[in-house]
């Protein structure tokens, strides 16, 4: 397997950007400049998910119901039941906020780009993926605050549940119903520049990601953070994508899916957005705590892409080799 298969360019582009943030962070009057620059860039960037989004691909893969009803339960339940698990045992002697980290990335929604694209190379239902990603994205929006209240408690966080969610639906929930109604007139020169407006993508996640490490830095957060508790880090992500997995992969096999679901359900259940995380976190945590606690969602972002992209090479082997028999 080629390398940049396994190593996520874009990935090492943001540790470039956290780098560039703990070294040049952005201070004063920059920093309100920066804000209303990414605000603007997340607005386009969710107007282009919308665009993308065509309602063949939701039709095709909406009668999946129980499908989707076992990706949201992953997503939405078993996924926050073990954050908070994990969190209340605290075997480790690290900042709090790592733990409040891992709850609110287990709080998130689902990929969907990533999750459509291992799904599609593994021989999964596209169809059914493209549904139910986009649907985890969208109910996340709702979701996702409310957890947040629920499960966490971050002191100074921007205000009550309500207007969390109606801070979200007006930042993110109006660009992409924009951009879906827009559609039938940009949907062909999108589909035309897809690969430039991926950059776009990825512009807006840089320029959030710079914002709120430039805060975190003058907060002090590599003083916080050291060498052990990036290693810390790094094994609890893997330990808890690896019992992600284990589950959904039991579970599909146990309600009777076939592979193709089962492929589906693997990659969409597993997933954690850092596209609908890190804007998230913007508006429903304070600012000096923002960076800390998206730490574990950028390398748990790593990760699973690295652990997916072999996964699905062993699904399509396994599917090419089932091909072969028949």
């Amino acid at each position: 397997m080629r390398l940049q298969r396994i190593f996520d360019p874009f990935t090492l582009i943001l540790i470039g950007t956290v780098l560039l943030a703990s070294f040049l962070p952005a201070k004063g009057q920059a920093i309100v400049y920066f804000s209303w620059l990414t605000n603007i860039a997340i607005a386009v960037l969710f107007f282009m998910h919308g665009a993308k989004l065509s309602r063949e691909a939701i039709l095709a893969g909406g009668s999946h119901w129980r499908l989707h009803l076992w990706v949201m339960c992953s997503t939405f339940i078993v996924f926050p039941v073990l954050g908070v698990l994990f969190a209340r045992w605290a075997p480790v002697n690290v900042s709090p906020e790592i733990y409040a980290g891992f709850i609110y990335l287990c709080i998130l929604p689902a990929t969907v780009q990533s999750a459509i694209a291992f799904t599609s190379l593994a021989g999964g239902n596209v169809a059914a993926a493209v549904c139910s990603a986009s649907a985890s994205s969208l109910l996340g929006i709702f979701i996702s605050p409310l957890l947040v209240n629920l499960l966490m408690h971050i002191h100074g966080s921007s205000g009550d549940s309500l207007r969390q969610v109606g801070s979200i639906m007006l930042q993110l929930l109006l660009p992409f119903v924009l951009g879906h109604l827009s559609r039938p007139l940009t949907g062909r020169w999108i589909e035309r520049n897809k690969k430039w407006l991926g950059k776009t993508d990825q512009t807006s996640i840089l320029l959030v990601v710079y914002t709120a490490f430039s805060e975190a830095v003058t907060h002090g957060i590599w003083h916080k953070v050291g060498a052990g508790s990036l290693l810390f880090i790094i094994v609890v992500s893997v330990i808890l994508l690896a019992i992600v997995i284990a589950i959904n992969t039991l579970m599909a096999r146990r309600l009777g899916f076939n592979k193709a679901d089962e492929i589906t359900i693997v990659f969409c259940g597993s997933k954690k957005s850092l596209a609908n995380g890190i804007p998230m976190a913007n508006i429903l945590f304070p600012t000096s705590a923002v960076g800390m606690i998206v730490l574990p969602l950028m390398i748990f972002h790593q990760i699973q892409l690295m652990v997916c992209a072999v996964l699905a090479q062993r699904y399509k082997r396994q599917q090419e080799n089932g091909d072969r028999a028949v």
